[in-house]
């Protein structure tokens, strides 16, 4: 359900994306814009359009269930390293439940993203404002992160602790603690320290 509301809500972005924009900045920061011929431009507009459909697509097909497994795979570790061992199939549907809000999230980000007439990149960032991202604004670096404190992402982190504790025994309140500690340490990792190491460039 969740890779079926994730492919789902790339390819509505995809259909919906104004690719023009985009790939004409690009263009012109390299240096290519006056070299090209305008059909060449369009053929790129057109190629943008369809790798942006399919990379959606391809997300929810296996990047979505690659981090349901890897989800799992760290709960495990984490219950040895904290002496609260449970047997892999339950941590594994602890790691599937926990992704229903992000696939309710996708589901409903299609639905309004098919209902409008265009979209660019910044518009469907708060096209479904439910993190503090769309509210504050912020430095580039700290963009990503804000995004992370997300309505959905923090009903996740609830139902993984909460499915963590039911797998291992481990009380409630640590388990919850335990995995909103994990989290954080995975925004602060992938969401700011490496993109604010390479320059801002994700």
């Amino acid at each position: 359900m969740v890779a079926l509301a994730t492919a789902l809500s790339g390819a509505a972005f995809a259909l919906r994306w104004d690719s023009a924009p985009s790939v004409v900045t690009e263009l012109q920061q390299s240096g290519e814009l006056t070299r090209l011929t305008e059909q060449e431009i369009l053929e790129k507009i057109q190629v943008a359009s369809r790798t942006q459909l399919v990379g959606g697509v391809a997300k929810g097909v296996f990047v979505i269930p690659f981090f349901v497994l890897a989800v799992a795979a760290l709960l495990a570790a984490a219950g040895w390293l904290f002496g609260a061992r449970g047997r892999f199939a339950q941590l594994f549907t602890a790691s599937a439940v926990a992704f229903l809000p992000v696939g309710l999230y996708h589901l409903l980000f299609a639905v309004c993203a098919l209902r409008q007439n265009g979209l660019s990149e910044a518009q469907a960032k708060v096209l479904l404002p439910s993190h503090l991202g769309a509210f504050l604004t912020a430095s580039p670096k700290l963009a990503s992160a804000l995004a992370m404190a997300d309505f959905f992402n923090v009903w996740s982190v609830v139902l993984l602790g909460l499915g963590f504790s039911a797998a291992t025994g481990m009380r409630k309140g640590r388990a919850l603690l335990l995995c909103a500690v994990m989290f954080a340490m995975y925004v602060g990792v992938f969401l700011v320290g490496l993109p604010g190491m390479s320059g801002g460039r994700s």
